[in-house]
């Protein structure tokens, strides 16, 4: 045995004193929490690099070995976490890009379902006032046929009382004219007596009279000769 070996199994004595409270946390609070808590892999790495290092420097190799090993199980279980944690995160956000894209095509859908109502809607309603339109002009044409047709037949209807006035005024005045008294020259040819030449007949009667008259005279010249 070397004289040196004595310190080092004092100190190797001692550091398992230091240890023990830690060792006692280690199994009754650490021991409790979750394999891959975040406190307790921080602790147990922490503890397992303290007895690598005190057992590599009093030459304690089991010491070495058990923190070395805890340190790396810590390591390991610490990796493991992240990555469940990565993965958990990346199905998460899976999740939320699968429930956003299947909202959006929901919201797509709900939408275009609401297009083509909208648009049937609004095809019926241009339907509607199409067809309301269609029948204020036509009614909008009868009544304009029918007021030609009724203005037609009351001037026809004015017309024809206007004539039947006019003819009525025309008898009531013809009756209401007294009868004329008869003429002289009808008076004297209804009692024989001659009709009274007028002043032309007299006029011509007067200058064809002297012509006549020389005429015979020259007629009875003659027959004397």
């Amino acid at each position: 045995m070397r004289i040196i070996d004595t310190p080092l199994a004092v100190l190797r004595f001692q550091y398992r004193i230091v240890r023990f409270p830690l060792q006692i946390v280690e199994e009754r609070v650490v021991a409790r929490m979750g394999s891959e808590a975040p406190a307790r892999l921080f602790y147990e790495r922490s503890l397992g690099l303290l007895d690598a290092a005190v057992g590599n420097a009093l030459g304690d190799l089991g010491l070495a070995k058990r923190g070395g090993a805890l340190a790396e199980r810590s390591d390991a279980l610490r990796r493991a976490a992240q990555l469940d944690a990565a993965a958990n995160q990346a199905r998460q956000q899976s999740s939320a890009d699968l429930k956003a894209k299947s909202d959006k095509a929901i919201e797509d859908q709900q939408e275009a379902r609401a297009a083509r109502v909208r648009d049937v809607v609004e095809a019926r309603t241009a339907a509607e006032e199409r067809k309301r339109a269609a029948e204020e002009s036509a009614a909008q044409r009868t009544a304009a046929a029918k007021k030609q047709a009724d203005d037609v037949a009351a001037r026809r209807k004015n017309s024809a009382e206007a004539a039947k006035r006019y003819e009525q005024a025309r008898i009531r005045a013809n009756s209401r004219r007294s009868p004329r008294p008869p003429s002289q020259s009808s008076a004297r040819l209804r009692h024989g007596a001659p009709k009274p030449t007028s002043s032309v007949c007299r006029r011509t009667v007067s200058r064809s009279w002297p012509a006549s008259r020389s005429k015979s005279a020259n007629r009875s010249g003659a027959n004397n000769t």
